[in-house]
């Protein structure tokens, strides 16, 4: 019996939402508009001048696989998510964090520093990231529960950690996965990472992979193919692909079969999570016996809601609503 609905591994990251002033940016030496992977020392310098500047942060539990499990929750579905965070304030609060969104937490502690992706909001709605991935890094095989993965319809990994050491973790999760016949379903996550790692992800997603998402820009990089082509190759070997269009809606093929999905355009406040909002959507779904157009429906309204908000925080958001919307 498959009691847990989706299983989820990821970077457990504590996301910092801070509104600040162009000029107040430059004092970090980041550059506006860009992502910027750091260490550990120029972590803590840039946590240090926040606060010396008194800078007001909002704290919401992230990552992408985190993301997506909040959301599955929030739809009244049942969630594991299996992470590593530091032994220190922010990981104890991550855990309390992600225990109110409903999820079961198979979350441990790493000596090094909890992860966290501290995001600069200037006026003109610009994001500007500072990411230390610290003991999100250090997630082994043995953190990993067989049990777990046993009693889950989906395990839902997210490509980033494909990188680095947990690739090890994320393939020893997938063997115990096809051992239990539990489905495998993957979030490509980002172009570059799929040009620095195609031919393992191609492999991956042939050999291994049930679920497919990508967004028009990740499709590109993976199949060198436009958005419907890029679906059909990948579908050529999955259950399931999908490939997200942003304000173009969304594409999914299943069993040969492919359905369009309208956007629901809204007054985007901060498009952070809406990828793995749309998944959470989806997968919830799939797995309670919706069809492929009602999970795809399911996932673009979620998604709507939250680029409606700052952070994936799922603010008064009301799940019957949405699943009732489905069915219109």
């Amino acid at each position: 019996m498959k009691t847990n609905d989706v299983i989820g591994l990821g970077a457990a990251l504590m996301d910092f939402l801070i509104e600040v002033d162009e000029d107040k940016l430059i004092e970090f030496d980041l550059k506006k508009g860009e992502m910027h992977l750091v260490d550990e020392e120029k972590a803590k310098s840039v946590l240090e001048k926040i606060n010396h500047h008194q800078l007001k942060i909002e704290t919401i539990p992230g990552g992408s696989s985190a993301n997506t499990l909040k959301g599955i929750a929030l739809l009244g579905g049942k969630a594991i998510l299996c992470g590593k965070v530091g032994d220190d304030s922010h990981g104890e609060v991550y855990v309390q964090e992600i225990e109110k969104f409903g999820l079961q937490s198979r979350i441990k502690k790493h000596n090094l520093t909890t992860g966290h992706a501290v995001t600069f909001i200037t006026p003109d709605s610009e994001r500007t990231f500072s990411v230390h991935l610290g003991a999100a890094l250090e997630l082994y095989k043995e953190d990993v529960l067989e049990e777990d993965i046993e009693k889950s319809k989906i395990l839902h990994l997210e490509g980033y950690q494909i990188e680095g050491p947990t690739k090890e973790t994320i393939m020893h999760a997938i063997e115990l996965a096809k051992k239990h016949n539990t489905l495998v379903s993957i979030d490509l996550a980002d172009p570059g990472l799929i040009r620095r790692n195609k031919e393992f992800l191609k492999d991956l997603v042939m050999n291994h992979a049930d679920i497919v998402f990508v967004n028009e820009k990740e499709a590109k990089e993976f199949t060198g193919l436009e958005p419907e082509e890029a679906l059909n190759e990948i579908a050529k070997h999955t259950k399931v692909a999908v490939v997200k269009l942003g304000k173009e809606g969304s594409l999914i093929s299943s069993e040969g079969m492919i359905t369009m999905i309208d956007a629901h355009l809204v007054e985007a406040v901060d498009t952070t999570g809406a990828g793995d909002s749309y998944a959470a959507g989806f997968l919830y779904g799939y797995t309670n016996e919706l069809n492929i157009e009602q999970s795809g429906k399911l996932g673009s309204l979620l998604a709507s809601k939250v680029v409606a908000q700052k952070g994936v925080g799922l603010k008064d958001i009301n799940a019957d609503e949405l699943k009732e919307k489905v069915n219109e």
